[in-house]
């Protein structure tokens, strides 16, 4: 067996529609805890996961513009320093961004061998699944490029499935050849499906060599290996992060590793991976996997139930009062409350693209919207005016801006905050206040030692974000 470190690259696209409203594409899954009392996120717990194999490297971590500083807070909150935490500018699908990583990995060494982690999974078995890892490097070590497949134990409709040429053993653990890829099946082909012992559940974790995803990927995906390599090289560094070249990534296909090379590739083998994997892809599958009370049910948060079963109920805000009623979703948000079926899970995605399709913000905004130097929450709006709550955590600051279309009245309720306004500054302390009108540069900063907490009111013609013109930033956003 090869002595060779593993390279983890963790894969955070996606905005998780179907555990909407929780998961929108501001803040989707992989940066939420799974219940109110976890300590980690999804994120968390893949990186801090994969870090306790015995012969690996630190991560590389591919994200987008939106959720950098998202991960990077995350990151430094389980105390890892990632490798590189890559900045893709526009989503590509997997195979561009597998591609970028193969190609990363192999600027150290072509021989380098990387597993490929989607950051929303949950591994209940993490002895049984370096097991399954430590196997597939033996078949990577040959040149082959593994998949991990689960043994499917009910007829799913929301996961692609992988045929292999012979059955797999979850004891043995023997790689097997793929035969086919199958397509996410209707109800009726998933009953049919799982009977066969030759079929899995197509999990989305890779391992392979860089130098094999790259000889592949040049021989059925050329243009894509081309622009990747290009927006590679052209990458600049911003802080921790490394922003991929914008013009020659957004020319990559838009596909996934699977369409790109597994189904189409002879060095495909599957290796079974049985170790209480779930990709928590609904209310449902999260339910499942959650613990419950003697009536089957789930509930987080504040929550009363008379006569209630086989449910999942999540409070966030208000009281959630559930009376005589079964196999129900009850998610109640800042801004949304949900009321689902149970077992008909996968229909949320469809109200999500409505809610997108019409330009409603619950589509895929919070109230809640992070920063890398704190978050806000609006609390009220109006037509020419909004309410925020703005939180500045201890030595950070915005930029120093200008707003063409609002003026700002800033009050302090917690903490002090340090104000600079056209160039002048002053300290305001709790129950102070200060009024900043529109065309003038300003700053807030927390000069304190505890989080600032500050209600702005804004008023103006036009109140949307992107009436910011920024002259300094210590996050690189100008």
């Amino acid at each position: 067996m090869t002595k060779k470190k593993v390279l983890p690259v963790i894969i955070c696209g996606g905005s998780g529609t179907r555990l909407w409203p929780m998961s929108r594409a501001s803040f989707p899954k992989q940066y939420l805890k799974i219940n109110q009392n976890e300590s980690l996120t999804f994120l968390q717990k893949t990186v801090l996961r994969i870090s306790s194999f015995k012969n690996v490297n630190d991560p590389i971590i591919i994200c987008n513009e939106e959720h950098r500083f998202i991960v990077a807070e995350q990151m430094r909150e389980i105390k890892i320093k990632p490798k590189n935490i890559i900045i893709e500018p526009i989503g590509r699908n997997t195979a561009p961004a597998i591609t970028i990583a193969a190609l990363k990995g192999a600027e150290e060494d072509e021989e380098s061998i990387l597993i490929i982690l989607p950051a929303d999974h949950i591994i209940n078995n993490i002895v049984n699944f370096f097991k399954s890892i430590n196997t597939a490097i033996e078949d990577v070590s040959q040149g082959k490029i593994i998949t991990f497949g689960i043994a499917p134990d009910k007829p799913e409709t929301g996961f692609g499935y992988i045929e292999s040429l012979e059955e797999l053993d979850t004891e043995k653990l023997n790689a097997q050849k793929i035969s086919r890829f199958i397509e996410k099946p209707d109800l009726e082909l998933a009953k049919k499906l799982i009977v066969d012992r030759k079929i899995t559940w197509n999990s989305g974790i890779f391992l392979f060599k860089s130098k094999i995803l790259i000889q592949e990927m040049k021989k059925f995906e050329p243009d894509i290996y081309k622009f990747s390599k290009e927006a590679l090289s052209k990458s600049v560094y911003d802080l921790d992060f490394q922003r991929l070249d914008i013009k020659p990534f957004s020319r990559c296909k838009n596909i996934s590793i699977d369409k790109a090379i597994m189904e189409r590739t002879n060095l495909g083998m599957v290796v079974p991976l049985n170790a209480g994997w779930s990709d928590i892809g609904n209310w449902n599958s999260l339910w499942e996997i959650s613990p419950k009370d003697n009536s089957g049910n789930v509930s987080s948060g504040r929550v009363i139930k008379r006569n209630v079963s086989n449910s999942y109920l999540r409070g966030e805000e208000r009281l959630v009062v559930a009376l005589n009623v079964d196999d129900l979703v009850v998610i109640d948000t800042k801004d949304v409350v949900l009321i689902a079926n149970k077992n008909k899970p996968n229909e949320v995605k469809d109200i999500v693209e409505y809610l997108v399709s019409k330009n409603k913000d619950e589509g895929c905004t919070h109230k809640q919207i992070y920063r890398p130097w704190g978050y806000y929450l609006t609390i009220a709006d109006g037509e020419f005016w909004q309410v925020k709550k703005i939180i500045v955590y201890p030595g950070e600051s915005l930029s120093l801006q200008m707003h063409y279309h609002r003026s700002e009245h800033w009050i302090v309720v917690k903490g002090q905050a340090l104000v600079e306004v056209d160039g002048s500054e002053k300290l305001i302390k709790e129950n102070q206040s200060t009024y900043i009108p529109k065309k003038i540069k300003h700053r807030l900063s927390n000069p304190g030692i505890q989080n600032l907490i500050i209600i702005e009111v804004q008023s103006g013609d036009y109140l949307g974000e992107d009436d910011i013109e920024r002259f300094e930033d210590k996050y690189g956003r100008l």
